[in-house]
């Protein structure tokens, strides 16, 4: 799994006031076009907006959850007509009787050099209001997969090669991280407050303080549906074999940054392992992820740990 070489922690955004979201941030967090979004209230009558004492109108944040549900019906091939107003049961129905279209297929072969050269831009001039823009519209345009792999992977891999021949300072890979994290939380918060699935603890281990990567991986398991508790970076493996006990939780994902002692990454992931009740999956991934360790799952691109995050809801 590409996992960025950044240094520092990101603080949490609120994206909404109150539990409500504006129209555009329900855009955002489901990927549903603005545009899409009104047709369908108009015809079918969801979502539904409620209206604020100002006049403006807001949406619950319960919605996000059925209308990635609903997009996902619709790329399997579903009519909106025949989805937007099921009944969960029906939805779920249709989704159980229909395969998940392949997310390679989905996504262009390669990620455009353009789009990613006006990014570094915006890093190299500092200019927090067009990287953000560019950001959220390449959420909505491309989904959850394609996001990370078009846009956020690429993005962080050239800020690393502009930091090694001199381009770029350390102050602009905080710049990016302190920004990418800020997003990433503010489309994942909503996701993991109506979430249906299972619990999946994200974190790395201790002496491990690269945390975008662990962002990247808490994202996707979240828009796969999981419910995502995200602890950061440091944490202890008897702490979390504990806490996946008390929640009884499915699932720990770990990341390993590629500048991790490996043996000592190794070592805390046998003792991880160990700590955790029998049926709880370990997955492990980033480029310092060591392999063949029995009882770990790994992974090595997005669509494989979307495919194994969906698993986990069968």
């Amino acid at each position: 799994m590409i996992h960025p070489q950044m240094r520092e922690r990101t603080g949490p955004r609120m994206a909404s006031a109150a539990g409500k979201l504006s129209i555009g941030s329900l855009a955002k967090a489901t990927g549903v076009p603005i545009e899409t979004l009104r047709t369908w209230e108009q015809r079918y009558g969801f979502p539904l907006a409620e209206r604020k004492p100002s006049g403006h109108r807001v949406y619950a944040l319960s919605n996000v959850s059925r209308l990635r549900r609903i997009a996902d019906a619709i790329a399997r091939g579903h009519r909106a007509g025949a989805v937007v107003g099921a009944t969960d049961a029906e939805l779920d129905r249709l989704l159980s009787a229909t395969a998940a279209p392949s997310a390679a297929a989905a996504l262009p072969l390669n990620p455009s050099k353009a789009s990613t050269d006006a990014l570094v831009e915006a890093v190299l001039a500092f200019d927090a209001e067009k990287l953000t823009a560019a950001l959220w519209s390449d959420w909505g345009q491309l989904g959850p997969i394609g996001f990370l792999q078009q846009t956020v992977a690429p993005l962080v891999e050239r800020v690393g090669l502009e930091w090694e021949t001199g381009r770029m300072e350390i102050r602009h890979e905080h710049f990016l991280s302190e920004r990418l994290g800020d997003v990433m939380r503010a489309i994942r918060l909503p996701l993991d407050l109506t979430s249906p699935g299972p619990t999946a603890v994200c974190a790395t281990l201790p002496g491990e303080s690269h945390e975008l990567g662990l962002q990247m991986v808490a994202l996707l398991l979240s828009s796969a549906g999981l419910r995502v508790l995200y602890l950061g970076t440091g944490l202890p493996p008897a702490e979390l074999g504990r806490l996946a006990r008390e929640l009884g939780a499915r699932a720990v994902a770990v990341s390993v940054s590629a500048a991790a002692d490996g043996a000592a990454a190794a070592r805390q992931l046998t003792a991880l392992r160990e700590a955790l009740p029998r049926p709880v999956q370990l997955l492990v991934g980033g480029r310092g992820a060591p392999s063949g360790q029995s009882g770990i799952v790994t992974v090595d691109d997005f669509a494989a740990l979307d495919r194994w995050a969906r698993s986990l809801r069968a």
